[in-house]
């Protein structure tokens, strides 16, 4: 099912919007949305986690609104949020970490701690479950933040710069984790980075100065490259045609 963005417009500052009077709507499957920093991707993404509101319009997932105070507990039990700095719990194993995750959405403490061994299984932490967070390292510690956002099976996850500052083995393994986990789970993946696009992602939407310049499937992106880029560098060219630069 989609997730839409209605006639949103949202506001950090009085008269100084970053999104105007948006309406989009993210389709079914693995979604990578593109930007320069300065977008306006996270906010779209905090929207979309009902961590922000929209000043004007709604946010839906499955016919709940995320900006409705009566339905955003059920509108959060379905849609995780992954944000781009995870960070451990003092003192907590990272099974505890995890359970707590659920028992904050809503579980009882008996059911969280029930699924928190199955959400570890499912990003390949089991063997460390009983291991403080602290002792993660950061590709470990973003899988243990991906665990906590499926422990009470969201039907969607929404991640930010998931793999900035990750060495290239544990991007391999991250990108690894969201293949295995896309046939249960639709993600959307914030990021300013190209690589693996094609390996990865069913659509490709790119934004700019608040607003969506492009979406359309992997292969309509590449189609955007120039027919003399380097098989290396069609994504970051086709991206280039269509962005205007940091904000």
């Amino acid at each position: 099912m989609p997730l839409r963005y209605i006639n949103c417009t949202f506001a950090y500052r009085a008269h100084h919007p970053v999104l105007t009077s948006l309406s989009v709507e993210f389709p079914p499957g693995c979604t990578v949305l593109l930007g320069p920093n300065g977008a306006g991707k996270s906010t779209l993404m905090l929207l979309g986690a009902s961590v922000l509101a929209p000043n004007v319009g709604r946010v839906t997932w499955g016919g709940l609104d995320g900006c409705s105070r009566r339905e955003r507990k059920s509108y959060r039990r379905r849609v995780g949020w992954l944000p781009q700095h995870v960070s451990p719990v003092p003192g907590l194993t990272v099974r505890e970490q995890a359970a707590y995750a659920g028992w904050l959405k809503g579980l009882s403490k008996r059911e969280a701690w029930d699924r928190s061994a199955a959400a570890l299984e499912r990003v390949r932490l089991t063997e460390l479950a009983e291991r403080r967070g602290h002792e993660l390292s950061g590709g470990q510690l973003r899988r243990l933040g991906i665990a906590q956002t499926i422990v009470h099976q969201a039907e969607l996850v929404l991640l930010d710069e998931p793999t900035a500052g990750l060495d290239p083995v544990q991007r391999g393994v991250f990108r690894d984790l969201v293949a295995d986990l896309s046939d249960t789970v639709q993600f959307i993946v914030s990021t300013h980075q190209t690589e693996d696009l094609a390996d990865i992602y069913d659509t490709v939407m790119v934004f700019d100065h608040g607003t969506p310049v492009f979406q359309g499937t992997t292969r309509e992106f590449f189609a955007l490259a120039s027919a003399s880029s380097s098989p290396d560098r069609r994504a970051e060219d086709a991206y280039r045609s269509l962005v205007r630069g940091e904000v």
